[in-house]
């Protein structure tokens, strides 16, 4: 089964790694990952080139053991798949336990400053925030900005406020306003229609690794994107509730045969205290 087009590989390189690696102290090796993500379509220079790329960026490290080459998670890696755990087992992607607050974030940026402002809307927008108009964007729950902002270099130019909305406020029309809601609900039920058999189909448990793999990325992906907007205020039919079901029903079906595989396909070794990259 291949990948689909936007599942990148270091999405789901990141996503093995904290399936198989994540809070083990253990390297996995290279050719390990190599026929694991044979079998989700991704080929073994692509493979390679990916593990590179992470190490070059801090994702990865490498251990060198005999002939062999091991990979392992980075401080850095680490912190991003604990967040992703947090996102898929404890927040989950139906938002039932707002309280009324709304995160508002206003800018003004010199006209010249077209990167700038490209590159604050999009990670506003990966931190679930919508906007509410050009230099003003708002997200539900108290969000923590200053990390995103300081990144930039964009704190003198960015203010941020806690707030209420107004008794006679349209909340739900407002986010039907802010949010590309069928856009976000297509991502949910075109997850469903994908994975919904794998409830009832019994795979072999080679199989079973590679789906859940890619069960786990592609639902990350789908998660990540959403701004976990309060479900009071959303359409009566929202497909969130339904795909977390459909999610959580399939990972479990699959979990015992790929942990069978995994134990049977993956060299993992233990993390040595002095990370030797040569190679």
């Amino acid at each position: 089964m291949t990948t689909e087009e936007s599942l990148r590989p270091q999405s789901l390189m990141l996503t093995f790694l904290g399936d198989q690696v994540l809070g083990r102290d253990v390297c996995v090796y290279s050719g390990s990952v190599i026929d694991v993500f044979a079998r989700v379509g991704v080929g073994e220079q692509a493979t390679r080139s990916t593990l590179t790329r992470m190490v070059n960026r801090g994702l990865l490290r490498r251990q060198r053991e005999g002939r062999r080459m091991y990979f392992g998670l980075t401080d850095h890696s680490a912190a991003v798949l604990r967040d992703g755990e947090r996102r898929i087992w404890q927040t989950g992607a139906v938002n039932r336990h707002w309280d009324g607050t709304w995160t508002l974030l206003g800018f003004s940026l010199p006209e010249s400053w077209q990167r700038q402002r490209h590159d604050l809307r999009s990670k506003l927008t990966w931190s679930g925030f919508g906007p509410l108009f050009s230099g003003l964007w708002i997200a539900p729950g108290e969000v923590d900005v200053a990390d995103l902002v300081g990144e930039l270099g964009l704190s003198a130019h960015v203010k941020v406020f806690r707030a209420h909305a107004d008794a006679g406020m349209d909340i739900g029309a407002m986010i039907e306003e802010t949010w590309e809601l069928s856009e976000l609900a297509d991502r949910y039920e075109a997850f469903v229609g994908r994975w919904q058999p794998w409830e009832t189909r019994a795979p072999q448990a080679d199989e079973a690794l590679a789906q859940r793999l890619l069960l786990q990325a592609e639902w990350l992906r789908v998660i990540r994107r959403d701004p976990r907007l309060p479900v009071k205020h959303l359409p009566d039919d929202w497909p969130a509730e339904q795909a977390e079901k459909t999610f959580r029903a399939v990972h479990e079906r699959l979990t015992p045969l790929a942990r069978e595989a995994a134990g049977r396909l993956l060299d993992l070794v233990p993390v040595r205290d002095a990370p030797q990259d040569e190679g």
